[in-house]
């Protein structure tokens, strides 16, 4: 799918025009954020931000974009800015597959107030739901430890969604995906089986079987659930096993897609072992989540491979991330949002982010808030609650915000999806289990700088 400028809601356009008559100089600071953690976890992981970048250098209208703007009543002047329109801005941010929590800057823009507005949508549709889905993977990781996980979830993804869904997956710590031009374009590995209907297609099982380990013997992967299990799929997948060995080959595994997984699993494992058939790994499909393969695990089933499709892709349950885009900052004076929801408070000015580390190299379970300019802190402060003070000790501060777009170029070289997997990896390795337990998860502390506070606090009381 091409990406144009013109992916935005109208209303991001409709300011711009008033920008454009009234402030066209204008600089703006916004920060990108979320307020609750996904599927009531403690953690999110940050994903998407190579793909908005990827997209912002390239950022335009074209004649036919132009053309459909003009039947909604912009004025030529403005039409004629929007011709040669590109982003230019400055944009900091964590690095993408971080582990990052609710009600902190992920991402901050720095631009022209114009620009700034017309990317927010883009770039909320693109960071938002790649952070739930390398969030949701990320958890199924956790509980799958050792077992591989496949994305099958192509077919019931929201449409084009799936692309990007893949991807993030590849993030939150799949290992390869079903879906073939997300595979080929980011470089993810790529597998699949088969489906029941190439069974159905044959008078025989065994025949199907036949035929497909003849043509396909390269990681051959056999579904053995169409009639029964037990008593067809399996016997038959052994015997076709037996004639692999024959010519030199070894079936892959077999796939179960319905019943008792972890029964089934067992059972299978034990009859295989049987056949002195060791090397054929299982594969479990059918409504996966983190919690059936939890169980799964806990039931001790021999299962080495999980496809994961519906629950995956979807997001389920919460199905989006309130992810939100606030001005912070404009023409270099603080900006500051109101609620009676205290949550929806916005934090002025441009900022910097820093990660508590302790001397373990452990996050210590804190991330402190200051103005850009502020260095060092000594303490962080609860944002409404002055009572609780949190001294920073000796843990190292990490500043989180690190330019990856300067004047619309981007500073880096791209990762690719396995480094950024890695990485990812590694930085939740540094997380403590406390904050991934799926009940009642310790909750990360977020505080502010006494400078920030203190800035907040006087715009509340000014605009109040």
């Amino acid at each position: 799918m091409t990406i144009t400028a013109a992916y935005t809601d109208l209303y991001q356009l409709t300011m711009a025009q008033v920008y454009f008559k009234t402030k066209p100089d204008g600089h703006a600071v916004f920060d990108y954020y979320y307020r609750n953690n996904p599927f009531k976890g403690g953690y999110g992981i940050f994903a998407g931000l190579e793909d908005i970048l990827n997209i912002l250098e390239n950022l335009h209208f074209t004649s036919s974009d132009i053309t459909y703007l003009e039947q909604h009543g912009f004025e030529l002047e403005f039409l004629n800015y929007l011709k040669t329109f590109r982003f230019n801005g400055n944009i900091y941010a964590c690095a993408e597959g971080d582990v990052v929590f609710p009600n902190r800057p992920i991402l901050q823009v720095e631009a022209n107030i114009i620009e700034a507005q017309i990317i927010e949508t883009c770039l909320l549709n693109i960071l938002n739901f790649q952070t739930l889905i390398a969030t949701k993977a990320s958890r199924i990781k956790h509980v799958a430890k050792n077992s591989l996980l496949l994305d099958m979830g192509f077919r019931r993804a929201h449409a084009t969604g799936a692309y990007y869904a893949t991807r993030a997956a590849a993030i939150g710590g799949f290992n390869s995906t079903s879906n073939v031009k997300a595979a080929a374009d980011y470089n993810i590995p790529c597998s699949g089986t088969m489906a029941h209907a190439f069974i159905q297609s044959y008078d025989n099982e065994l025949q199907a079987f036949r035929d497909f380990a003849r043509w396909r013997p390269n990681k051959c992967v056999l579904l053995i659930d169409t009639y029964n299990t037990l008593k067809s799929g399996l016997p038959n997948a052994i015997t076709v096993a037996k004639e692999m060995e024959a010519r030199g080959q070894q079936l892959f595994a077999v796939r179960l897609d319905s019943g008792d997984l972890a029964y089934l699993a067992k059972q299978t494992r034990q009859i295989l072992d049987a056949a002195n058939l060791q090397y054929v790994q299982i594969v479990a499909s059918n409504q996966l989540d983190e919690f059936v393969i939890k169980s799964i695990k806990e039931q001790a089933a021999p299962i080495d491979i999980f496809g994961v499709g519906t629950n995956l892709v979807t997001g389920k349950p919460d199905a989006a991330l309130d992810g939100v885009y606030k001005l912070t900052e404009f023409n270099g004076e603080p900006r500051i949002k109101l609620s009676e929801n205290q949550v929806k408070v916005t934090l002025p000015h441009k900022k910097q982010v820093f990660r508590l580390v302790d001397d373990q190299n452990m996050f210590y379970g804190a991330d402190a808030i200051t103005l850009h300019s502020e260095t060092t802190i000594s303490e962080m402060v609860h944002p409404f609650d002055p009572a609780k003070r949190l001294q920073i000790g000796s843990c190292n501060l990490e500043p989180l915000l690190q330019p990856v777009m300067l004047n619309g170029r981007k500073t880096k070289p791209p990762m690719s999806v396995a480094d950024i997997a890695n990485y990812s990896a590694a930085r939740l390795a540094q997380l403590p289990e406390e904050f991934k337990r799926f009940q009642n998860p310790h909750q990360y502390k977020i505080g502010l700088s006494t400078q920030l506070k203190e800035s907040r606090d006087y715009l509340m009381t000014k605009h109040k």
